[in-house]
Order: C-alpha cells, then structure tokens, then sequence
C-alpha cells in the first residue's frame, strides 16, 4: 500500500500508533499541538532537513536507518548546546507513491534513536511532495545551566573532541565507490552514533564554547573561530585514524586524514575548555585555542574546503 492510497490522516494514525511518549511529553500527536515540559523554564531548539537524493539515498539506506539519521542530526545539536534532548517534531515531505511500509519504518528510526536520550516524537505533518523530504525540530532542557555557545572561546584553552570523526564520510566514500564493506564504516554513514551525554557532562567541566561536528571538523571549528574571533591549531596525530579506516583509505587510495579533518555527519561534538580543566569520559584533546583567526593543522592551513558547504 502505498501512503496516496491510505491517505494523509490513515498514515498519521499509523505513525502516531507506532510512537512512545518520552518523559517530557505532557500531550503527544493528537492536537493541534504537542504539549513539552519545560523545567529549566527556557527551551533549547534547533531544526534541520534532509532531503533524497542530497542527504541520503534509499538504495543504500533502510528508512529506519535515515529515520535515525534525521533525528540523530538535530539531537546532537541540542547536546552541543549543553542541553539534554526532550522531544522531536518532524514533517514528513512524500510522494504519493511512496510505500506506507517506508513510513512506517521511518517513524520506527526515530522513536529508536529518540529512546537513546529519553527524547520522544511529540507531533508534526505530512505532505505531497516530488521529493521526499524529512524536517525535524528538536527540543532540549538546559537542567539549570547556562547553554554552551560557539562565541566563548578564549586563548590558552584547548580544543577537545568526543565522539567519531571521519567514519560516517569513509563510509560515504565506500557506497560511492560501489562496495558495501567494511561494514562498521558503511553503517557509520547510515547511522551515526553522536556522544550525546558528552554534551551535558562537557557543560558541567567549564567547556567555554561548542559546537556538533556536522559539516566537517575543520570547517565547523571554522564557525566556533569566527564566533569566538580566535584561532585553532590542531594537532593531526592526535585525531585518531583506527586501524580499518586507515585499510580502508590505502584500498581505495585516499587520504584517510581528508575523512577526519573534513568529513561530516558523524556528529561527534567538539568543545573548548581552560587548559586547567579535567576531561573526562570521551573526551580528547586535539588542539589548542591561540589568538588570530582561523584553523591551522600542524602550523599550516588545512589545503581543501574542510568540509561540506550546501550551494558550493
């Protein structure tokens, strides 16, 4: 069956059937709108789009797997914030032709990843499209504390990461090349695994400034210089290079380092903090904050984009 055939309010009822409340959500899909606890009294939000043929492709991807993907992209944004993710709205954007199975499955990769912090689908929409399109918003409780921006950085501190970095683009590479193994870098690409609690926990150490590694480490860290009008040296050894990437790259005869430095969508998180501070849990330092502008990898500008830009 397909969803032209259910139709718009059968396939919300089918959705809605498959979806959990989380702890934070007061009043669920139903109404008009969706009903969030908000103790903090502030709510952090951010939204983000996926789009076939752009962001994912559904010949290499089960929609469980892209439903986990989307909800994963917009869960971390809030962890770099220093928030804990509440709950998710997402509009669902479809061609009629598209198979109520797929949708069904999509909202399963959601609620999935959503149970990982405790988040739930709380409410959205659907509607005709040529080109199947997910939209999420998220939602997130600060607990209290003030949210990490990318403006804090400060000279002398250093810069540290948690989380992946470059398995969900070696993974890219690989699907593009034809080849389908080896399987853990593939399934970074279609499922990534952001450090969520990484977020909060990096917060309560004094991280000074944040941001998820989305686009590219070097491009995102980008951001956090120019909000922040310092510079960052990082150092290449100390971003890891496990053992099957680096198989994997000589295979395919690339730079496993072009994976790292500026692939995206692993959503690993990176953070500054004062020299001082006690890092712990997945957290590793990479870098170091110094005044000027810019990202520099062992004293020299990092030769390429650095990472992934929409309208280049």
């Amino acid at each position: 069956m397909t969803i032209g055939e259910t139709g718009e309010f059968g396939l919300i009822s089918r959705i809605i059937a498959r979806t959990v409340a989380g702890p934070a959500c007061l009043l669920g899909p139903g109404d008009d709108a969706a009903v969030v606890a908000a103790p903090d009294g502030r709510v952090a939000a951010s939204t983000d789009v996926l789009v076939e043929g752009r962001h994912f492709r559904r010949d290499w991807s089960t929609a469980v797997d892209v439903g986990r993907r989307a909800a994963a992209a917009n869960l971390a944004d809030i962890a770099a914030m220093g928030a804990v993710p509440t709950a998710l709205l997402v509009a669902l954007c479809a061609p009629p032709d598209l198979e109520v199975r797929w949708a069904e499955q999509l909202a399963d990769g959601l609620n999935d990843e959503c149970a990982l912090v405790g988040a739930s689908v709380v409410g959205g929409d659907i509607s005709s499209s040529p080109t199947l399109t997910i939209a999420v918003t998220a939602l997130g409780d600060l607990r209290g504390g003030e949210p990490v921006r990318r403006s804090g950085a400060r000279p002398g501190d250093v810069v540290a990461v948690a989380g992946r970095l470059g398995w969900a683009a070696a993974g890219h590479t690989i699907l593009s090349r034809g080849f389908r193994s080896p399987r853990k870098l593939v399934e970074a690409h279609r499922r990534p695994e952001p450090p969520y609690a990484a977020g909060p926990a990096g917060a309560r150490l004094g991280a000074t400034s944040m941001i998820d590694i989305s686009d590219g480490l070097v491009a995102d860290l980008g951001h956090l210089c120019e909000a922040s009008g310092v510079a960052i040296e990082l150092t290449r050894d100390a971003c890891e290079v496990p053992p099957q990437m680096s198989d994997a790259a000589a295979a395919l005869g690339v730079d496993p380092y072009d994976w790292v430095l500026a692939g995206g969508d692993d959503h690993a998180l990176a953070a500054t903090f004062p020299a001082n501070a006690d890092l712990t849990g997945e957290w590793r330092v990479i870098g170091r904050v110094r005044d000027g502008s810019g990202v520099t990898v062992d004293g020299k500008l990092y030769e390429g984009a650095g990472g992934w830009a929409h309208f280049r």
